[in-house]
């Protein structure tokens, strides 16, 4: 069984499904008992739903990197090694198929989405994942969209939903291009053209903080916009600007591939520290 969570993630899956569930509870029906947020069949059906086509992408993409996981990460090759090649593609089909299906049953657009969802999953995994940039904006959006489903599903709109998905945008982009920098010895043997192995690893520093300064610079727009709203632009500040402001440093001196494994576990500590600020639009 603990392999089977590995394979799919599912630490990864649970904090996706809570921060839909922030999304709803927050953002969109803000003045609605959490009873009504939290026990609405429909929308448990859209968590189920998004869960299953990340989950398949997740198999999928082991299922094309056994090679290369078999030099960046030994000790965490599930395909291959404890589950057969055959058995992973048809658990990937299995669940995307089930994923797309429940979509449907939500709504035609719903459904439509995660079909793009696991199209792109496929193709990232097959081709994209090796390709310059184009892999990392891939998985970017895919996380942004995991916002603005449960927008689409409520048929909701406003500010705030558009903030958070760039803020995942930007911010997941920056975790992928870590994740490259600390991939890249694998990558490079197998002839992948990800950003570190094009422009190296001081090259794609550059382009880190870039991605970084954009990042801040939303999330700064985002506490002017609010800036009468002191707990909010405190929480901002302190357990997200500041701390992204500490990865940068901690970038500049990055040089090893255990360097980079301790940056990609910190961006996911601040992503869920800014999911987290969600809470103030419901309680402040």
């Amino acid at each position: 069984m603990k392999t089977i969570l590995r394979l799919i993630r599912f630490t990864n899956l649970l904090l996706m499904a809570f921060c839909q569930l922030l999304v709803r509870a927050c953002l969109l029906l803000p003045h609605q008992p959490w009873s009504r947020v939290l026990f609405d069949s429909r929308f448990l059906l859209l968590v189920f739903s998004t869960f299953c086509v990340a989950a398949a992408g997740y198999i999928i993409n082991d299922y094309y990197d056994i090679k290369i996981d078999a030099i960046n990460k030994p000790k965490r090759v599930v395909v291959g090694k404890f589950v057969n090649r055959r058995q992973a593609m048809l658990a990937h089909l299995v669940l995307s198929g089930i994923g797309i299906l429940v979509g449907f049953s939500l709504s035609w657009l719903v459904g439509f989405i995660h079909v793009g969802a696991a199209l792109l999953l496929w193709g990232y995994s097959a081709r994209l994942k090796q390709t310059f940039l184009i892999g990392n904006i891939t998985i970017a959006l895919l996380s942004a969209t995991m916002v603005l489903v449960v927008a689409v599903f409520d048929k909701v709109d406003n500010k705030a939903i558009w903030a958070y998905a760039a803020f995942v945008f930007l911010i997941s982009i920056v975790r992928e291009i870590i994740k490259d920098m600390e991939d890249v010895k694998g990558d490079a043997s197998f002839d992948c053209r990800t950003l570190p192995i094009v422009a190296g690893i001081a090259g794609a520093k550059w382009f880190l903080y870039f991605f970084v300064t954009a990042f801040a610079l939303t999330l700064l727009a985002g506490v002017i916009y609010r800036i009468d709203e002191v707990f909010f632009t405190a929480y901002i500040l302190l357990l997200v600007i500041l701390p992204m402001g500490f990865l940068t440093y901690k970038i500049y001196r990055a040089d090893r591939k255990k360097d980079f494994t301790r940056l990609s576990r910190q961006v996911k500590w601040i992503m869920l520290a800014g999911m987290l600020s969600m809470l103030l639009f419901r309680y402040a």
